[in-house]
C-alpha cells in the first residue's frame, strides 16, 4: 500500500526538516549528552514554533487537535535530524493530561514547548537484550520503556532478566530537564522522583531510575489512558526509527560514492550495493506500516498497528546503522564523527517503548 500525503502534510514535514538543517543538531546533541541542555532547548523552542508539539494537543488547551499523520511527518525528520530529548514521552504525557483532564495549563505549555516532560511506564523484560539491566515484570503492562546498559547486566546470565529479587524503578528520559516528570504504577499515575542519572548506550538519552511520589490521579481511567499514552508515544517512536534510518542510509550511500578503494568509489562494488539496496528495502516495507498505524489511530485496530509498525521500524533502522558502520568502517565508531550519535540513537530507541520481541508478542495476542 502507497501513502501520499497532501500538499500541508508535505510542506509541514518540509519546513520541520529545513528548521533543523539549519539548526547545528549534532552539536545539540553533544551538549545534551554532555549535561548543557540550553542549545537543546532552544530547538525544542523553535520545532514547538513550527507546530511540531501543537499536534499532540487538543485545540481546547492551544494545539492543533490530536492529528497522528503530521505527527508522524513531524517525527520521522527528528529522527532525520537525531533531535535530542523526551519527545515522544512529551506527546504521551500529553495524552494523559488530556485524557485525565489534568492542569490545562501544561498541555498549552506542550504546544508551545514552554513544557518539556517526561514519563516513566511499567515496564516489562526483554529477554532478547544482550546490554540490559534486570526488569522486574508488571502484569498490568504489555509495553515498556527500555532497560539500560549497565555494567550489572554483563555478569547476568541468560533468562534472569526480571527475576524478583533485583527489582529495580522504571526510568524516565531527562528527568532533571523536564517538568513535569510522571509516571503510572497500576492504575495510579503519580509524580515521579528522580534519582541520578545511569549511563546509557546513547549518551544523548539521560536516563534516571524515578520512584513513585504523590499520587495525581487513580482508577481505571489511568489504566485505559496510560495504554493510549503509551501506545502514540509509541507511534512517535517507530516514526523516529523510520527518519533516522532513512539518514543513515543516505549518509551511507554519500560515503560509498566518495570513499575510494583500490582506484574505485566503494559503492562501485557488488556486496556494498547489495547491502545498501536492503536496507532501502526494509526501510521502505517500515514506512507504509507507520503510516497506516497513523491512519488506525482512534479504532480499535490502533495498538495492533502501532506494534506491527514498531517492530518493522526498530528492526530496520538497526540494521541499517549496522549496514552504515561496516559501509564507514572504524571511522564510524568515531565519537568526533556524527555518524556515530545516529548509531547510538538507533540501537536506544529500538528497545525504547517496547522492544521487537514485546511487540510481537502483542501482535501474536492480538492475532489469537
Amino acid at each position: 500500500m502507497k501513502f501520499v500525503l497532501d500538499a500541508e502534510q508535505r510542506l509541514f514535514g518540509e519546513t520541520v526538516d529545513k528548521l533543523l538543517a539549519q539548526a547545528a543538531v549534532p552539536g545539540a546533541v553533544r551538549s545534551w549528552a554532555a549535561g548543557d541542555p540550553e542549545p537543546g532547548l532552544a530547538l525544542w523552542r523553535s520545532l514547538a514554533g513550527a507546530g511540531v508539539f501543537a499536534v499532540a494537543v487538543p485545540e481546547k488547551a492551544g494545539g492543533a487537535g490530536v492529528l497522528p499523520v503530521e505527527l508522524v511527518t513531524a517525527f520521522h525528520e527528528l529522527g532525520r535530524h537525531g533531535v535530542p530529548g523526551p519527545c515522544a514521552e512529551t506527546v504521551a504525557v500529553a495524552v494523559l493530561l488530556d485524557r485525565l483532564a489534568l492542569d490545562s495549563s501544561r498541555l498549552a505549555g506542550i504546544a508551545d514547548g514552554t513544557v518539556v516532560a517526561t514519563l516513566a511506564l511499567p515496564r516489562t523484560p526483554d529477554t532478547t537484550a544482550t546490554l540490559a539491566l534486570p526488569c522486574t515484570p508488571d502484569t498490568t503492562a504489555t509495553l515498556a520503556l527500555p532497560c539500560t546498559p549497565d555494567t550489572t547486566a554483563t555478569r547476568e546470565p541468560p533468562g534472569t532478566l526480571g527475576t524478583a529479587t533485583t527489582p529495580i524503578p522504571p526510568y524516565a528520559l531527562d528527568a532533571d530537564i523536564a517538568a513535569p516528570v510522571l509516571m503510572v504504577t497500576g492504575a495510579q499515575l503519580r509524580a515521579g522522583v528522580p534519582g541520578g542519572v545511569l549511563t546509557s548506550l546513547d549518551p544523548a538519552r539521560r536516563l534516571f531510575p524515578v520512584t513513585p511520589g504523590d499520587v495525581l490521579a487513580a482508577g481505571p481511567e489511568v489504566v485505559a489512558a496510560a495504554g493510549e499514552a503509551r501506545d502514540l508515544g509509541t507511534l512517535a517512536c517507530a516514526a523516529q526509527l523510520t527518519g533516522l534510518g532513512r539518514r543513515l542510509l543516505e549518509v551511507s550511500v554519500e560515503y560509498a560514492r566518495t570513499r575510494r578503494q583500490f582506484g574505485r568509489p566503494i559503492g562501485e562494488f557488488q556486496a556494498v550495493r547489495h547491502h545498501l539496496a536492503n536496507a532501502l528495502v526494509e526501510l521502505e516495507y517500515a514506512r507504509p506500516l507507520v503510516h497506516g498505524a497513523a491512519l488506525a489511530h482512534g479504532t480499535p485496530d490502533f495498538a495492533r498497528e502501532v506494534s506491527a509498525a514498531k517492530v518493522m521500524a526498530s528492526e530496520a533502522a538497526y540494521r541499517t546503522a549496522r549496514i552504515a558502520l561496516q559501509v564507514h568502517g572504524a571511522i564510524g565508531y568515531t565519537d568526533a564523527y556524527d555518524l556515530s550519535l545516529l548509531i547510538r540513537k538507533a540501537r536506544a530507541l529500538r528497545a525504547a517503548w517496547g522492544s521487537p520481541a514485546e511487540h510481537r508478542a502483542r501482535l501474536m495476542s492480538a492475532l489469537s
